[in-house]
């Protein structure tokens, strides 16, 4: 049963490789990266205004992700162009190879989620979180709409292991080698740091003097191709305007989510709950909170929302400070990654996407957080699917917004932000000190 659930898992994820994804700018910079090289992705970065390496040969040529995530689309690049003699056509073949790393990355982070689960708490349980991974409809979709967060994620469940294993040069390196594939990697770092702490007994400082040795080696082994041609701050410019610039409250079902709806409403003709709950809500620029555009009130909506993220992240740690065992490491992992989907402005779709491997991870050892993962996997599923689909157009196959009569986007929203009010109450009554564990 276990390999019939494999197989129907591959045959899913293999017959979603070659369908029209919603991120079709990694063909872009697959191209460009295996044949000009990675660091002139971010060409464009240096002058705001030069539009001319923003398509090149037909292909979306704006890169504004951190250098190995382009890495990785560099390496199935040059497969597919000596596989079509420097064509480079854009076909269901090359949408299958630009999402060819994000499947590797998703096979190799099973591999380590059941070596290392059946190490320490079984087969049966080791069975299950694969089960739970490679099943998961979140997880699925991610491969339909040629999402790279498989690539982010593999990092970071290694990292939380290899802390709380006591490993912390191989921790080190894997934080950075997360931040620098995407920049919610950072999220791990201080339950990584937390991990180290807790394991290292007396020689603390000198353990996490070690993991800020493996951090640095790792980055400047990714960085030092830009570096060496000239792009490193281009590079900066690129993924800070990918992380701080734009005018969008929320593109995730999440707190500013609500917050964007409820205002656009209120502005409109009728302002009353009923159209609250059955209006559709849409994409909310944050110069709509005041009614006009203003730098002050986007930077203020940011800082709002960065400070909530930061208390709630800083709770979590505290909170997670006593842990011993992986379990409890893994779930205030998750926990960092789901209160930055809930409570910042300018959340994407698929941030959400970590979370879900971690808490696999955590109930695995912590049998509370598995229907927690059970909810945010639903949410995080119907994120993608009620705002793209299965990645082709129009939309295709996704659930209608107004099927019970009230928009799903916005119960999805609702659920999540109750879902992270349930993961705290989880993450405290799991942490010892708590008055059950007492």
């Amino acid at each position: 049963m276990f390999a019939l659930a494999l197989a129907i898992g591959a045959a899913l994820r293999l017959g979603a490789l070659p369908m029209a994804a919603s991120y079709d700018a990694m063909k872009g910079w697959s191209h460009v990266a295996a044949t000009r090289g990675e660091a002139r992705l971010y060409d464009w970065a240096a002058a705001p205004d030069d539009r001319s390496l923003r398509r090149v040969d037909g292909f979306y040529a704006q890169g504004d992700y951190p250098p190995l995530s382009l890495y990785a689309l560099g390496a199935a690049g040059r497969i597919y162009y000596r596989a079509t003699g420097g064509a480079y056509p854009d076909t269901p073949a090359l949408t299958a190879t630009v999402k060819a790393p994000a499947l590797v990355a998703d096979i190799a982070l099973l591999v380590l989620l059941f070596v290392v689960v059946r190490g320490s708490a079984g087969i049966r349980a080791a069975r299950t979180t694969v089960l739970a991974c490679w099943l998961n409809p979140a997880l699925v979709l991610g491969t339909v709409h040629g999402l790279l967060d498989a690539l982010l994620v593999l990092p970071v469940a290694g990292a939380v292991i290899a802390a709380a294993a006591g490993w912390p040069a191989l921790a080190g390196s894997l934080c950075a080698a997360a931040v620098l594939t995407k920049p919610q990697g950072v999220l791990v770092v201080p339950v990584a740091a937390l991990a180290i702490w807790n394991a290292a007994g007396t020689n603390r400082t000198s353990q996490l003097a070690r993991a800020a040795g493996g951090a640095a080696l790792a980055a400047a082994v990714i960085l030092l191709p830009i570096v060496v041609a000239g792009a490193a701050w281009n590079m900066v410019l690129a993924v800070g305007s990918n992380a701080l610039g734009g005018d969008m409250l929320s593109n995730a079902c999440n707190l500013w989510w609500i917050v964007g709806h409820a205002i656009q409403v209120a502005q409109g003709p009728d302002a009353g709950v009923r159209s609250m709950l059955t209006t559709q809500a849409v994409l909310t620029p944050i110069s709509a909170v005041m009614d006009f555009e203003s730098p002050a009130v986007r930077i203020a909506v940011r800082v709002l929302g960065g400070t909530l993220t930061m208390a709630a992240g800083a709770w979590g740690v505290w909170t997670a400070r006593r842990a011993r065992d992986l379990w409890l490491h893994a779930g205030a992992a998750a926990f960092l990654v789901h209160a930055y989907v809930v409570l910042t402005p300018q959340v994407h779709e698929n941030h959400l996407f970590a979370a879900v491997p971690l808490l696999a991870l955590a109930s695995a050892g912590r049998r509370r957080f598995l229907p927690l993962l059970v909810v945010v996997s639903i949410v995080a599923a119907l994120n993608l699917n009620l705002l793209y689909g299965l990645g082709e157009p129009d939309l295709r196959y996704a659930i209608p917004r107004g099927l019970i009569g009230v928009d799903l986007m916005l119960l999805a929203s609702a659920a999540n932000c109750a879902a992270l009010a349930w993961h705290a109450l989880v993450l405290a009554r799991e942490s010892p000190g708590h008055p059950e564990l007492s």
